[in-house]
């Protein structure tokens, strides 16, 4: 089965053929170390876990990396306000990512690299633009000669003089031309390093392009973000990796909505932000996803509590049907087995066609109502259920939400098959007591 998906770079729908076969890298921009996250952040890092865990059940060995920006002008005011080191203020919004990302069951990065420790790299790349002339030093700062580069413009769809006369641009004095943008600054404020340019920190855009050489080598197959990043970033990335080493950064540019807020873009500036650690106190991780998941990559998700509820109940739908099925194999001592049914064709097929998520689940939904119509039939076929299990496993897999749960012990056993009994039995006193018993377990049925 191919897996196609929207390119952002070609403006269409293109099938999925990585560089070297059966490996499959992958960066995606990490955040800016000056605060927690909130749920827009968390979008790439839900989506693109997912992206990764599909593409490893096909067969693709992949190689993920997630940068952090450890030093920008957010970070060393923050650290002002403190009156703290901005080591320290990027090291607790690190370790509060870390927290964050791990409760929500993502898988470990091949790489996590951080801006501070790519200096070095960095200022070699930037002298490398200026001796190959398309980056000049101006005033202690060091630009990116922009016209110098072919078909600038072509991720954000926009072109140098319609960038200039929408004024998405900076004007700066000392640049040659206004659509120039920095890659060494001069400063006295904060963190700083030396350079032959002079002392000072890299610009944002350098430092991803750095990273990726750095660990890659070579062009790589998909670069994510959300779309926000695409100019200029993005594009800036793009422009420096054509100009230093005569090829692209990426094969295929994949971008993800945002999230909003009553109707507006969400925003650490704006003040209008949910913290994902604050969502991760109220509810279970796997919500967090779904919530994330329940809707097509590139539409806009408009946060509300109500959909929080909405979507806190749906999985307990997906949770309910999995605990059912579980329990009803394990006290029948029915092993699953390594088998799918045709619905495993059917997630797959949507998963495949621009990482449809929405449409996947609306699969499982399907599937789960097959297996509640199974459970209270009168003769359980026990080896459609073994394979349901196997096929539910993989898609709440994939989707990073396959419930907790814990088999039973023989103790346990036996306290149900009584609860069961005595409800066959209609003696309803007695199988309340039973099922208080359970309940007070914490066993899930």
């Amino acid at each position: 089965m191919d897996i196609k998906f929207y390119n952002s770079l070609t403006k269409s729908v293109e099938v999925f053929e990585p560089l070297i076969p059966n490996l499959v890298q992958m960066y995606v921009c990490g955040p800016t170390v000056y605060n927690y996250i909130h749920i827009g952040n968390a979008r790439p890092v839900i989506f693109f876990d997912t992206v990764r865990r599909f593409l490893e059940a096909q067969g693709y060995e992949v190689k993920m990396v997630s940068n952090f920006t450890d030093i920008d002008d957010r970070i060393i005011e923050e650290a002002q306000k403190e009156n703290v080191s901005e080591k320290e203020i990027a090291e607790k919004y690190i370790n509060a990512y870390w927290d964050s990302f791990n409760k929500l069951g993502c898988l470990t990065p091949y790489a996590a690299p951080k801006v501070t420790e790519n200096i070095d790299g960095i200022i070699s790349f930037i002298q490398k633009l200026i001796d190959q002339g398309y980056a000049y030093e101006s005033d202690g700062d060091v630009f990116f000669r922009v016209r110098k580069v072919a078909h600038y413009g072509a991720l954000s769809n926009q072109t140098l003089d319609e960038l200039e006369s929408g004024s998405r641009v900076d004007v700066n004095e000392k640049k040659e031309d206004p659509n120039d943008f920095v890659l060494w600054k001069t400063t006295t404020v904060g963190q700083k390093w030396n350079s032959p340019f002079g002392e000072g920190r890299p610009g944002w855009h350098t430092e991803c392009v750095v990273m990726i050489h750095n660990i890659f080598g070579n062009m790589i197959d998909i670069h994510g973000g959300g779309n926000e990043l695409k100019f200029p970033h993005h594009e800036n990335e793009m422009a420096q990796s054509q100009a230093a080493f005569n090829h692209g950064l990426a094969k295929y540019w994949l971008h993800n909505a945002r999230v909003d807020l009553a109707g507006e873009k969400m925003s650490k500036s704006l003040g209008n932000v949910v913290w994902l650690k604050d969502i991760l106190e109220i509810y279970d991780p796997r919500v967090v996803r779904l919530f994330i998941l329940s809707n097509h990559y590139r539409q806009i998700i408009n946060y509300s509590e109500e959909l929080m509820i909405q979507v806190m109940t749906e999985y307990e739908k997906i949770e309910r049907a999995y605990v059912s099925l579980y329990r009803q194999l394990e006290l029948n001592n029915i092993a699953p087995i390594n088998e799918y049914l045709p619905e495993k064709v059917d997630f797959d097929r949507e998963m495949a066609s621009d990482f449809n998520t929405s449409n996947a689940l609306s699969v499982i939904f399907g599937f789960i109502k097959s297996i509640n119509k199974q459970l209270r039939n009168a003769q359980v076929d026990y080896q459609w259920l073994a394979k349901a299990l196997t096929t539910y496993e993989y898609m709440l897999d994939i989707f990073g939400i396959r419930p907790e749960i814990t088999p039973l012990t023989d103790s346990e056993r036996i306290l149900i098959n009584d609860w069961q009994l005595a409800r066959t039995n209609k003696d309803f006193q007695t199988a309340d007591y039973l099922r208080d018993q359970i309940n007070q377990l914490g066993i899930k049925l």
